[in-house]
């Protein structure tokens, strides 16, 4: 049996993708079968330490000076450590639960305030890093994203230590999501002892990420470059130019020092690969991300595509045949004007068919989406979502953009309609009383014939594949990460429920890296539009025509989606990569 320790600034809540991962994983059987304990290591806002609550519904603090609980035998041994480092500490136990699967668990917390700190502590750790690790940590300290993670390491290993000294011989994995655990993970391996494990937990390639967001010529450009730059044993720094500037990068650059790399897909491990000359032969192991696997019966697919539908007849009058929808967060990463480019040829399509589909794309710029109030208020007063007017409460930021895509398309098309949803809680409580009474979220997973998810930059992507086994076409671009699971869980058939969009592909390749470095807007537009030709005929062409059909491409995507569920990636991924983990260690 082992001890786990996740370092995430998810340690207390979901909040998005990492948070996402850690609730599939630990709430598994074959996790809790396989591992002792587990801890959840992240910092804590000066406010949540003072508050009886800060570990959630069900959960229960143990330890923490500020409140004056001290449930633990630990209690001196923790306070010390608060004293050395001038921190407040929580320590308890948080409550997690698939209630789908029946499996509730409670993970240790180990939350650390560090909006005070001993400078004298931090600046001699920061001294280590740069002595061990030639980390400059003076370049990066105006960065608060780097400063709390560097912070947070030390008080957080040694309340770790103290934690974990009962089980001296369990061995103890300190797993880094991204970058903000690799200063903690970086201390384990200044003073951690033979039992410790390091294992970096690569969600993404942060350096990655804005070389391809950042320049028009966006995934096209880079993964050619990369292909070409590996091709040639070329890094990301020989390619792209100097990347030490970015806090994240100092961080994950030292990766490779761990006892292992955990890549959430394949695209991922190549990422990985590029990023340095280390990473070549480094120790990364596939750990996919799980997808839900929920049965669906017929009946409750179309209950729910019923209620979708109505929701549309209340705001445009008709009713359609199909659903198309796109959940994501509204950043340019996604891709959403790919989903117009689509549509307009799917449009032309569905009319000389006599068919009629909406597309809801539910996206928001406000982290927890308008109040409740402001979405009634915009819906009485103009027809929102239908609707949307400049400014707060409504359009802000990217917003705006991507509604000017949305009302040109509206305007010329024929078959196809888009509403825009700006606003998170799909109920008619947060979304206004044209959306039917019974209406939840689930409602617009299960109820939709097509999820739409054509990335430009998408290390794995879980929301593009959870309607998966509630029979929806799932459509992606070969950005997605999750390419790769479902190319492993179909053995690489071409199945109805998938459709991957080529935006990458070149049908004349410059002769040289300069060549590919070139490519910009206009070479990846004129892609597009000729690539998404081709996506639009096979979505068509698929879109069930009748229950039976529905019913089908139920079973088939459930089938699926089972072998991608998250019991298979503790299993088949997760559990063997502690393992190759130890025996690296070993050797």
């Amino acid at each position: 049996m082992s001890i786990v320790a996740h370092v995430t600034h998810e340690a207390i809540q979901k909040i998005g993708g990492i948070g996402a991962v850690l609730q599939g994983l630990l709430t598994t059987r074959q996790y809790n079968r396989n591992i002792e304990r587990t801890f959840l290591i992240g910092p804590l806002h000066e406010s949540g330490a003072r508050k009886h609550d800060c570990l959630g519904e069900g959960g229960e603090v143990l330890y923490s000076s500020s409140l004056g609980i001290r449930k633990t035998p630990h209690a001196d041994a923790l306070q010390i450590i608060e004293k050395t480092y001038e921190v407040d500490l929580v320590y308890g136990k948080r409550r997690l639960a698939d209630d789908e699967n029946g499996v509730t668990i409670h993970p240790e917390e180990i939350l650390v305030d560090v909006s005070s700190f001993s400078l004298e502590q931090l600046n001699s750790f920061k001294l280590r890093l740069f002595e061990r690790f030639s980390i400059e940590s003076e370049r990066y300290e105006g960065n608060w994203e780097y400063e709390e993670y560097v912070r947070l390491a030390e008080p957080g290993y040694y309340a770790l230590h103290t934690l974990i000294e009962g089980n001296p011989e369990s061995p103890c994995f300190i797993v880094a999501h991204e970058f903000m655990g690799m200063p903690l993970a970086l201390k384990a391996m200044l003073d951690g002892g033979p039992s410790m494990r390091t294992i970096f937990y690569a969600h993404e390639v942060a350096t990655v990420r804005p070389i391809i967001e950042n320049h028009p010529g966006h995934d096209t450009r880079f993964y050619n470059a990369l292909e070409s730059g590996l091709n040639k044993g070329k890094s990301i720094q020989d390619v792209f130019g100097d990347q030490s500037w970015y806090h994240k990068h100092a961080l994950i650059d030292k990766a490779h020092l761990c006892d292992a790399i955990f890549s959430v897909s394949d695209l991922v491990m190549c990422e990985l690969r590029f990023l340095a000359q280390p990473f070549f032969k480094a120790n990364i192991n596939l750990v996919y991300n799980g997808i839900p696997s929920i049965r669906l019966n017929l009946s409750e697919k179309l209950e729910s595509k019923k209620r979708l539908q109505k929701y549309v007849e209340n705001l445009l009058d008709f009713n359609p045949d199909y659903v198309f929808t796109h959940v994501a967060r509204l950043v340019r990463s996604k891709g959403l004007w790919r989903d117009l480019q689509l549509l307009r040829h799917m449009d032309r399509l569905l009319a000389s068919r006599g068919k009629t589909a909406v597309m809801i794309i539910l996206s928001s710029e406000i982290g927890n989406g308008r109040s409740s109030e402001d979405a009634h208020c915009m819906e009485a007063e103009y027809g929102w979502p239908l609707h949307h007017r400049m400014g707060a409460p409504d359009l802000v930021g990217g917003e705006i953009e991507l509604n000017n895509g949305v009302t040109s398309f509206n305007s010329d098309s024929t078959a196809i309609k888009v509403v825009f949803v700006n606003q998170f809680g799909w109920t008619r409580e947060r979304c206004g009383v044209m959306m039917p009474k019974n209406m939840d979220f689930m409602d617009i997973r299960k109820g939709t014939d097509a999820e739409f998810g054509q990335s430009i930059y998408e290390p794995f992507g879980i929301a593009q594949v959870e309607p998966l086994s509630f029979g929806a076409i799932c459509v992606l671009s070969n950005a997605c990460g999750c390419c790769g699971f479902v190319r492993h869980a179909t053995d690489g058939a071409d199945v109805p429920n998938v459709i991957v969009a080529d935006y990458t592909h070149l049908n004349h390749v410059p002769d040289s890296l300069d060549g590919l470095l070139a490519i910009g807007a206009a070479e990846r537009e004129q892609i597009e539009a000729e690539n998404s030709w081709e996506i639009a005929e096979k979505l068509v062409a698929r879109l069930p025509c009748d229950e039976r059909e529905t019913e089908e491409m139920i079973r088939q995507g459930y089938e699926i989606a089972e072998k991608m569920s998250w019991e298979t990636v503790v299993e088949n991924y997760f559990l063997p990569g502690l393992r190759h983990a130890l025996n690296r260690h070993k050797a």
